[in-house]
């Protein structure tokens, strides 16, 4: 699914440059959900910024699904990205003047499908997470749990290969961060693969495997027990 090795990414600074990634080998196997944690400035979020597209390398290959991730143009890395990826973020990332619908039908759009056919699969995945009747709100109009999965709803619309989370329960309750997570369960139980930044270790426990990064390394990558958020999803 996703084979990483010897990646290196630096930044220039001044007349030197930081080197926030050494060599990193990392390798994910279809149906995993994998916890990265490491302190700020460990290297995580540039690494993310990297699996998700959105920044390049210096050095290294980056294969998803049997594709080099390489060299890509603003408008392929945009395709690819659709095509392969889809992203929750700690700040739901939501468009503030569009409804639960057409936020989660956006991605859709850029696939090229119809209005009728976006809105189909929109209220599907709205259902999904338990909000269809709320479609027709604003973002303002929703709680951060229903915000949060308005936007796992618009992650997976677009049906990705990889599902990518940067602390998707850094803005939310204890009660509904475990309520979030035992739907991240859910999704993985019926096969997706995820990828959740965090740098909470009760969130990370809730994966079945625990990368830890520090000063641009992998220091520590073992699976381990999943211990199961318990919520009514």
């Amino acid at each position: 699914m996703l084979k990483i090795e010897k990646l290196h990414k630096s930044y220039p600074i001044g007349d030197s440059s930081l080197h926030v990634l050494k060599g990193i080998d990392l390798f994910v196997e279809k149906g995993e959900m994998v916890a990265i944690m490491g302190s700020s400035g460990s290297g995580k979020s540039t690494l993310l910024n990297i699996i998700g597209m959105l920044d390049e390398a210096d050095e290294g290959n980056y294969t998803l699904d049997e594709v080099p991730i390489k060299n890509l143009s603003e408008k392929k890395a945009a395709i690819y990205r659709n095509k392969f990826l889809g992203f929750i973020f700690q700040s739901f990332n939501l468009i503030n003047y569009k409804n639960a619908l057409e936020n989660v039908a956006l991605p859709l759009y850029y696939q090229g499908l119809k209005r009728t056919r976006r809105q189909e699969k929109a209220k599907f995945y709205l259902e999904k997470v338990g909000l269809l009747g709320w479609a027709s709100h604003l973002p303002s109009e929703l709680s951060g749990g229903q915000n949060q999965r308005v936007a796992i709803a618009r992650a997976l619309a677009s049906n990705p290969k990889l599902l990518l989370a940067d602390e998707p329960t850094g803005a939310l309750d204890s009660t509904t961060s475990y309520d979030i997570m035992a739907f991240l369960q859910q999704l993985n139980d019926e096969g997706k693969t995820l990828l959740i930044v965090t740098h909470e270790q009760d969130i990370a426990n809730m994966c079945k495997r625990i990368v830890r990064l520090k000063d641009g390394l992998i220091m520590e990558d073992n699976f381990v027990k999943q211990q199961r958020a318990i919520a009514d999803v």
